[in-house]
């Protein structure tokens, strides 16, 4: 057809030029792009005809085989699922005692119990001579010589399994052998044979999932397909005679059939055929090709009155808005557009230049989201640096402090080296401090959050703020009015005043003014879109605003990087904004930091509002010794300083230690244990298997076992299963701290004092 108009178009050209020649320029556009686009539309549309049609049928034929491979998976897992089963019946003692005996007449009756017992439809025993001493089915007419035939054919198989027939059934088996003795020594007492029939459900169940239809035969003789019972005998018949096409016809049905030999080697093979039904995917195309003949004759009527429209109005107006997109694609956005003359090119031209100042707006947010993103991924980067470094110095500090109480505890305070040992565990408290801030930094701070009352924390924490930032500097505090709760861990937020106003005193050498208010807010969509990455809903706004010197934007953009300080060299660690930005963001919270060279810097804290009630305060525990412990406990820790350090706490105390290097090490011990056991500590990251786990599987093994987690850090991201009711201890602890979570884990009272060790 697309032939026929381009002849037709070439004709009209060599017409005579008299009559074009008087007539209207609009007229002599109109003409020749109607032809033409009439020529082009029904060429495209035979091309996209002859395309689709080449995609149906290579879809059907894709389907076909699809399918094959369908039922491929599906025979696998069945056999998985049946050499299971023989494996598992092969191993039973009763099942080896029996055919040990010999006895056919109680290898029969024993035979019967167990096939009704299991879910086979065929069972069968062989004796080491490879001859059927019991044979049951489902359906009886199984002949015995057919079992014994298939027996010996897949012997050569190493028990492996496949396909027996007989009688018009059809089975898919599995052999295993039935062996006595130790690996050294065994001997083969016969063979087990289990097996489940491929009947029509089977088929049906295949044909269902692959959407089509299948047939089983074995060689020329059909077994069993999908088909209703009317066409399942023509079906077979079709499939004989029309064998070696791709192609056939069932009750006014065509089908494209595609076989797979099951059994490669073996005679008469055992065939699946897999007929898919051509008739749908045609009727597909016929309705596809009258719809693209419809479409043909509206698209040179559209292109028709398109080319009308376009030869009337749009030349000149065109002209200048190409030139402007032109101008754009060279990244000119001020290129000038043409007039506005109220008409659809004028819309069109508005519409392409609102169109250039969102590309304009997107092209400098883009930029600015790279930015945010590199800084992001930077700080992701250090942050997991400051963890893992800070994880590894947490166990260095746990034996420091732990070895500094046993000297302290064996020598006694009026021992000579009492005073070294006093600056050992001051150095060792520093370092924990400093751990704890690139943890808090890293976001990887265990941390003890609560339903709290910012208001009341921060007229408790104002007590000792005037004092720490001196008498030069003006301190107020605004609370905010029915200020909503936050959940967050009360110490931490502590940590982030104290740190803001150690900032704010540092900018404000000669004296000024620190303000801390608080108001509830909700951040609306607006708001979000300019601050990634903030998320819209309610919170509980903390600001922390001084009249200091403030800072540019260079100092701006680096101010909560770690390590970062504009102090002299000595005089700070460049970590106490870092521990403000990793403080927040743990607690689910949002900053932002405002600041004018010499007009002061404002900081912004958005915690999500709670609805819970808060939660009062616990008191401190005072340091308490403990009576001599009684039980037995799993010490799993793959450090192996920290390991011997707490084991030693443990048996000092009287509790019996089974230690393990890692998960799997103490999952192996605890499992040689005969005795009960009481508590498991562990530790929560170590390799081949997380404490975790460990705990969970121990758990189930001892339901009264206490837990209780060790851990100085949570990994990013971290979604750790926790057992419930479980303690938790944070390294680097001390003697006291193991020992009253291991009083708290059993339940047990605070008693006589323990002797020093």
């Amino acid at each position: 057809m697309g032939i026929k108009i381009l002849s037709t178009y070439f004709r009209l050209l060599g017409l005579s030029n008299s009559g074009l020649a008087k007539a209207r320029l609009r007229t002599k556009l109109l003409i020749p792009l109607t032809l033409l686009i009439a020529a082009l539309t029904f060429a495209t549309l035979a091309v996209v005809r002859h395309a689709a049609e080449a995609q149906v049928r290579t879809a059907v034929e894709q389907d076909a085989r699809n399918s094959v491979l369908t039922f491929q998976n599906l025979r696998k897992e069945r056999q998985i699922q049946l050499d299971r089963t023989a494996e598992l019946l092969a191993t039973l003692p009763t099942l080896k005692e029996m055919m040990a005996d010999e006895t056919l007449a109680r290898i029969q009756d024993a035979s019967e119990q167990i096939w009704r017992s299991g879910d086979t439809e065929l069972f069968a025993l062989a004796d080491w001579k490879g001859k059927i001493v019991a044979l049951h089915t489902s359906l009886p007419g199984f002949p015995r010589e057919a079992a014994e035939s298939a027996l010996a054919h897949s012997s050569g198989a190493k028990g492996v399994g496949g396909w027996w027939f007989g009688h018009g059934h059809l089975y898919q088996v599995a052999v295993h052998p039935i062996e006595l003795g130790g690996p050294s020594s065994r001997m083969y007492l016969g063979t087990v044979i289990v097996g489940r029939e491929i009947d029509s459900s089977v088929a049906a169940e295949v044909g269902r999932i692959a959407l089509c239809q299948v047939a089983f035969r074995y060689g020329d003789q059909a077994v069993v397909s999908s088909f209703s019972t009317m066409d399942d005998a023509m079906a077979a018949n079709r499939l004989k005679s029309n064998a070696g096409t791709n192609k056939i016809e069932i009750n006014n049905k065509s089908y494209l059939i595609s076989s797979v030999n099951l059994t490669p080697g073996s005679s008469p093979p055992l065939t699946l055929t897999v007929l898919k039904p051509y008739d749908d995917a045609m009727a597909v195309l016929t309705r596809l090709n009258h719809t693209l003949i419809t479409l043909g004759f509206l698209g040179v009527f559209a292109g028709g009155a398109l080319v009308w429209v376009l030869s009337r109005t749009f030349t000149r107006p065109l002209e200048s808005l190409v030139q402007g997109v032109r101008a754009l694609e060279q990244g000119n956005y001020d290129y000038p557009l043409g007039p506005d003359g109220g008409d659809e090119v004028s819309e069109v031209t508005a519409a392409f230049d609102r169109m250039r100042g969102t590309l304009q707006k997107n092209e400098e947010q883009r930029h600015s989201l790279e930015n945010q993103l590199r800084q992001a991924q930077k700080m992701e980067a250090v942050g997991r640096l400051a963890g893992g470094v800070a994880h590894d110095f947490n166990n260095l500090l746990t034996v420091i402090k732990g070895h500094s109480d046993l000297l302290e505890m064996r020598l006694g305070t009026l021992s000579p080296a009492h005073q070294n040992i006093a600056q050992v565990r001051k150095a060792a408290d520093r370092a924990t401090a400093l751990t704890r801030q690139l943890l808090a930094f890293s976001r990887m701070q265990v941390l003890q959050p609560r339903v709290l009352d910012l208001n009341a924390l921060i007229s408790d924490v104002s007590k000792m703020l005037p004092m720490l930032i001196g008498e030069e500097i003006e301190y107020t505090f605004r609370p905010g009015h029915s200020l909503a709760r936050v959940k967050a861990d009360p110490s931490q937020i502590e940590q982030v005043l104290v740190n803001l106003a150690v900032n704010a005193h540092d900018a404000m050498p000669k004296g000024g003014k620190l303000t801390i208010s608080t108001q509830n807010v909700v951040l609306d969509a607006a708001y979000t879109q300019s601050h990634p990455p903030t998320v819209e809903g309610r919170y509980v706004l903390l600001t922390v605003a001084d009249t200091g010197c403030g800072m540019d934007e260079l100092t701006k953009a680096k101010v909560f990087e770690p390590f970062f300080t504009t102090k002299e060299l000595g005089k700070g660690t460049g970590l106490g904004l870092a521990t403000v930005y990793g403080v927040v963001k743990q607690s689910g919270g949002y900053i932002w930091v405002d600041s004018v060279p010499e007009q002061g810097t404002r900081f912004e804290i958005f915690l999500p509002q709670s609805t819970a009630a808060p939660q009062l305060p616990c008191e401190d525990e005072p340091a308490a010794k403990y009576s001599r412990g009684v039980g037995t406990v799993v010490l799993v820790e793959d450090e192996e300083g920290v390991r011997e350090l707490a084991g030693e706490f443990l048996r000092s105390s009287g509790y019996q230690v089974i230690a393990g290097k890692d998960g799997l090490d103490g999952l192996e011990k605890a499992e040689q244990e005969t005795g009960a056991i009481d508590v498991l500590v562990t530790d929560v990251v170590m390799p081949r298997m997380r404490g975790t786990e460990l705990a969970r599987r121990l758990k189930r093994a001892h339901p009264r076992m206490k837990i209780v987690y060790m851990s100085g850090y949570l990994q990013h991201n971290s979604d750790e299963a926790f057992v419930p009711d479980s303690g938790h201890l944070q390294k680097p602890f001390s003697r006291d701290s193991l020992l009253r979570k291991m009083r708290e884990a059993l339940g047990q009272e605070e008693e006589q004092p323990l002797q020093t060790i």
